[in-house]
C-alpha cells in the first residue's frame, strides 16, 4: 500500500491481512416506509468490480451518489449517476488521495478527507466537477471522517488514541473536543436544528448512538448499537438504520430500545454489510458489502 494511504484504509487492510484496502462493492436499493416499517427493494450491485468502492453519500437531488474508489493504491472520488447507470471520475489527484466525499451545505461542491503528499489528513473542498481544490481547515488534523452541521460548523472524527469528536467553526478555523473514544459513524440528524449523532464507546464495551446539540453542546444517548457496530444511517423521517452481517435493522425514537429486523440479504450472497447511506428524499438506500466481483 502507498505510504500516503489513509489511516482508516490502512487499518482495514492490516486487519484483512492484505496489501491494500479490502475489496468492497456498493449496492443500490429502493427504499419505502410503510406502516412505520422500512421496506427495501432488491439491491443491485452498481460498482461490480474487484477493488475498493466505498463511502457512498447521495447528492442533494438524490439522482446520484459520491463514493471513494481505489485503484493501484490511489483513492479518488467518483459519482454514480443512477438514471444513466454509470460512474464518472471527479478527482484525479496524484500523489494525494481523497476519501469521504460529502456535499457542502451551500451546494457549491463537496468536502473530502484528503491525504496529502506528506500523509497529513485534513478537510478540503472541491467543485462538483472535481476542480478547484481548496483547504477548509488548515490547522485541524488528522481528520478521519466528518459531518456538516451547518454552513459554518462541521463535526470531525479526529484520529488518535482514543479517537475524539471535535466541533470545528469555519469562521475561526478552530475545533473544540466534545467527546472521546468514539466510533466512525458521525452523521447529521435530519429534520432537527443542527444536531450530530456519533457512536460513543464505553469501558464495558457497550456502544451507543449519541446525539449532540450543536447550539447547546448538550449530549444525550439515544440507543445502544448492535454489538461491535459503529455504522448507521438516518432516514429523513428520523428512523435509524443499521446492519450486522447480512441483516438490516431499524430503530425509531420513542419506540423502545430494541432494533427491529428489516431485511435479510443472505439469499443474495451478501455476508457482511459494512456501511449505509440514505438519500435525502428517503427513496433510496446504498449498501456497502464485501466484494462480490469475481
Amino acid at each position: 500500500m502507498s505510504p500516503r494511504a489513509s489511516y482508516f484504509a490502512l487499518a482495514a487492510a492490516m486487519l484483512a491481512g492484505a496489501q491494500g484496502p479490502p475489496g468492497t462493492d456498493i449496492f443500490l436499493a429502493d427504499l419505502h416506509e410503510r406502516d412505520g416499517k422500512i421496506e427495501i427493494g432488491a439491491p443491485v450491485n452498481v460498482t461490480h468490480r474487484p477493488g475498493y468502492d466505498n463511502q457512498p453519500f447521495f447528492t442533494p437531488d438524490g439522482r446520484s451518489f459520491l463514493y471513494t474508489s481505489v485503484a493501484d493504491g490511489q483513492a479518488d472520488i467518483w459519482r454514480y449517476d443512477i438514471a444513466a447507470g454509470r460512474s464518472v471520475q471527479l478527482t484525479k489527484t496524484t500523489p494525494e488521495s481523497e476519501y469521504s466525499a460529502t456535499p457542502l451545505p451551500d451546494g457549491s461542491g463537496f468536502s473530502v478527507v484528503r491525504v496529502e503528499a506528506d500523509s497529513t489528513q485534513r478537510l478540503w473542498r472541491f467543485d462538483w466537477d472535481g476542480g478547484h481544490p481548496a483547504l477548509i481547515l488548515a490547522t485541524v488534523k488528522p481528520v478521519g471522517y466528518h459531518a456538516w452541521g451547518d454552513a459554518s460548523t462541521v463535526a470531525l472524527f479526529i484520529l488518535g488514541q482514543p479517537a475524539t469528536l471535535q466541533i470545528a467553526d469555519l469562521r475561526t478555523g478552530t475545533a473544540t473536543p466534545v467527546a472521546r473514544d468514539i466510533g466512525r459513524g458521525v452523521q447529521r440528524i435530519p429534520g432537527r436544528r443542527p444536531a450530530i449523532s456519533f457512536v460513543q464507546k464505553s469501558a464495558d464495551s457497550v456502544w451507543s448512538v449519541t446525539e449532540i446539540d450543536l447550539a447547546t453542546r448538550e449530549v444525550r444517548p439515544l440507543v445502544r448499537t448492535l454489538p461491535g457496530v459503529d455504522q448507521y444511517a438516518w432516514t429523513p423521517t428520523g428512523v435509524l438504520l443499521t446492519a450486522k452481517g447480512a441483516k438490516l435493522y431499524q430503530w425509531r425514537p420513542g419506540r423502545g430500545s430494541d432494533w427491529e429486523e428489516v431485511a435479510d440479504l443472505t439469499a443474495l450472497g451478501i455476508t457482511s454489510i459494512t456501511r449505509l447511506a440514505v438519500s435525502r428524499q428517503g427513496d433510496r438506500l446504498a449498501l456497502v458489502t464485501a466484494d462480490t466481483a469475481p
